[in-house]
């Protein structure tokens, strides 16, 4: 009876083994492939699009809407994906959030206040500039035009977050909607603080009610609110203003600007006169960067490339994020290749195309068609490539989550790394002769952007299509055969 149980009780044992190594396969699997056996082909297409939108601001003059990365693993720094939207002649109050951002006009003027070193500084920001914001720093956006809307591109960076949500505000001027940091306090400690009358407080605290997205002196704006008061003071007096509403105190780190707040000389500026020296300056923040006007890194008759790191533009530095811009011509091909420093998040901008991912096994992670205004997203190490539809050009911008130098490896073209590794070794590694592998390596002529079959002449483009099918089946061969440690 004794060797009986004995015995059941070694085969639960070995049972609950069992069940056990096979759940740690599944999830090893499910890990690299998005989900499960069952549920895979209708879901694996969607795991590298950003899709959980949510409407974080939605006003008459504006709205903002925020795109979530929830990271992972397999994400070595999640970044969430922003776009706002300003009716002609309106403004994004004052305010500083727990995020910094980096701003990409994509359509449209913007006018931006930001305080910096402890002083306020203005721009104007026309299609194409990029500018970035720190957290905490107090900040306005205006769209000053009359007749054109205002779309902005912006990364946020979450790694400062109170994890709050996406991001949080805290609202500098407000009143009812969107409602003022300062309301927090008691009426006479304002009262106090600011040497006036609870009356008085509880006048600024009250007005503001349409949003954090307002009309500034337009006939749709339901009365002379405040900030058309407020923009419609010289710049210079607009400037001072706002820096008597805000006051930092800068403590400097390793390179990094660390703002905190000055409660008392906040408190005591909202209604206080500021002693400006005769001949002082607005305070000076870094130039925006102009994408557009940047020649491009890389160019070929099929498309080009530009990369923006640290040395081009310094504040990107601070943020430790890289953009990026890239134009394919219809039916062209951005060659499969590896980020071996950062992960990338793209926007689609016009035109489109698809966008195949892959796994570390070789095996197809995603092949998805985009159109303007998705946005994928591809991890670090994880093989890639982006191929414009035919019908027309296809370009995409996008940050990276490193502000270095990215230097992306080629797997297929005449830069190729494969072209540099071309040695009797890899010919053993394909198990081909050198011959063998040194034909289908030399095959495409181009780099970096590849033509499609029909861009080439006619009398090349049969043999063209061939090639490009025997590398593909090198490639296939190479990811099945020499990844180890996956099935």
């Amino acid at each position: 009876m004794g060797n009986r149980v004995a015995h059941l009780l070694l085969l639960l044992v070995l049972c609950y083994g069992l069940t056990m190594a096979v759940g740690l396969y599944r999830e090893e699997k499910e890990d690299w492939r998005g989900d499960s056996e069952e549920t895979q082909t209708g879901r694996e297409q969607e795991w590298f699009m950003l899709q959980d939108s949510k409407r974080v601001v939605k006003t008459d003059a504006g709205d903002m809407r925020v795109l979530r990365n929830y990271g992972g693993r397999i994400m070595d720094r999640p970044i969430h994906i922003g776009f706002i939207t300003m009716e002609p002649r309106s403004l994004f109050v004052p305010q500083y959030i727990d995020s910094s951002l980096i701003l990409f006009v994509r359509t449209g003027e913007a006018r931006v206040g930001l305080i910096y070193e402890d002083e306020l500084a203005e721009r104007r920001l026309k299609i194409g500039d990029i500018y970035r914001i720190p957290a905490g720093s107090a900040f306005y956006l205006m769209n000053a035009e009359e007749g054109q809307r205002l779309h902005i591109i912006c990364s946020i960076d979450p790694s400062e977050s109170l994890g709050l949500g996406v991001f949080q505000s805290f609202f500098i001027g407000g009143g009812t909607y969107p409602t003022s940091i300062l309301a927090g306090f008691e009426l006479e400690t304002l009262s106090t603080a600011f040497n006036v009358t609870t009356d008085e407080v509880r006048e600024i605290m009250t007005r503001q009610q349409e949003g954090p997205i307002v009309f500034i002196g337009d006939s749709r704006a339901p009365r002379l609110s405040p900030w058309t008061k407020f923009l419609n003071l010289k710049e210079q007096d607009r400037l001072q203003h706002l820096k008597r509403l805000v006051k930092f105190q800068q403590q400097p780190s390793e390179g990094e600007e660390q703002m905190t707040w000055s409660w008392r000389k906040l408190l005591n500026s909202v209604f206080g006169q500021e002693n400006k020296k005769k001949g002082e300056k607005a305070g000076k923040s870094p130039d925006s960067y102009n994408i557009y006007d940047r020649r491009p890194d890389f160019r070929n008759n099929y498309g080009w490339s530009i990369a923006l790191d640290e040395s081009d533009y310094q504040p990107l530095k601070h943020s430790g994020v890289g953009v990026y811009l890239v134009n394919l011509t219809a039916g062209s091909m951005m060659a499969p290749h590896v980020n071996p420093t950062a992960t990338e998040f793209g926007i689609v901008l016009r035109g489109s195309g698809r966008i195949q991912i892959v796994f570390p096994n070789g095996t197809q992670a995603m092949d998805a068609r985009v159109k303007e205004g998705d946005v994928f997203w591809v991890p670090r190490y994880f093989p890639f490539c982006q191929i414009a539809d035919r019908s027309g050009p296809f370009e995409f911008f996008g940050f990276t989550t490193s502000a270095r130098k990215n230097r992306p490896q080629f797997l297929v073209g005449s830069s190729s790394i494969l072209q540099t590794l071309r040695s009797p070794e890899l010919a053993a590694a394909f198990g081909v002769s050198e011959d063998r592998i040194d034909h289908v390596i030399s095959a495409q002529r181009e780099a970096v952007i590849l033509p499609s079959a029909s861009a080439a002449p006619p009398d090349e483009e049969e043999e063209v299509v061939a090639k490009f099918e025997k590398v593909q089946k090198v490639i296939k061969s190479f990811g099945n055969g020499m990844i180890m440690g996956f099935d």
